[in-house]
């Protein structure tokens, strides 16, 4: 089966348009959340193509597939983060600079900053005295480098 387009988001459903359906899941890392082709194996071991017509990221909920009793949708593989909670809007403004210096994307999900998981940032954060925890957690989206230049 090869899938073209995304149907639908989970959040766009009923529980009980969600209870009538058996549902499987592709186990995607965040990375591959940006592709918009490649070859997946859904938990039931059901083989997929992705070939995206549109130039869209994948998100978490998304609906590959789904008929009156199946449905395919895409789930994201926890990664290793580092989730950063400064205390105030200074260390707030000084890391974010910082770590925009080092072009690392980063996501913000309530008062805490993630980024994935960087040696060199928690020897940074260490340092510098700014709370942080390192955790497996599930992002929804991926992580985005934004292109720029210096010149």
């Amino acid at each position: 089966m090869i899938i073209e387009q995304v149907v639908t988001h989970v959040d766009q459903l009923s529980g009980e348009e969600l209870k009538k359906r058996h549902i499987e899941k592709v186990y995607l890392e965040s990375s591959d959340l940006v592709k918009r082709i490649q070859r997946v194996t859904t938990d039931h071991g059901k083989e997929l193509g992705i070939r995206l017509k549109e130039a869209k990221d994948l998100v978490a909920g998304d609906i590959l597939y789904m008929d009156d009793h199946n449905l395919i949708m895409i789930d994201v593989v926890p990664d290793d983060l580092l989730v950063i909670r400064p205390r105030t809007l200074q260390e707030m403004g000084d890391i974010a600079h910082k770590l925009g210096n080092r072009h690392l994307p980063a996501q913000f999900e309530g008062d805490a900053m993630l980024i994935q998981y960087d040696y060199l940032v928690e020897e940074l954060l260490q340092e510098q005295g700014i709370p942080f925890s390192r955790e497996k957690k599930q992002v929804k989206r991926a992580f985005r480098h934004i292109g720029h230049s210096h010149g």
